[in-house]
């Protein structure tokens, strides 16, 4: 079982071998991460601020962070 295992491995290295040397050789073509990535990241981070600058001044919620005057103590019960 072994030397077949290795002849198994030996021709998995030598694909990846031969497609490594293949696309060395390409010419380098941009993708549309390398065309609009920064684009599509500054649009995400306009809508996000948009969105979340709406909801924190528009939207009307009380977001009540202070627990001052909310919290009243209780009597003690023995």
């Amino acid at each position: 079982m072994f030397p077949v295992a290795r002849a198994a491995l030996n021709l998995t290295a030598r694909g990846i071998q031969h497609t490594a040397v293949r696309q060395a050789h390409r010419k380098y073509e941009p993708n549309f991460h390398d065309k609009y990535g920064n684009l599509v990241l500054l649009g995400g981070a306009a809508v996000f601020t948009a969105v979340w600058g709406y909801v924190f001044t528009q939207a009307g919620i009380e977001w009540g962070l202070s627990p001052v005057g909310r919290i009243t103590p209780k009597e003690w019960r023995e």
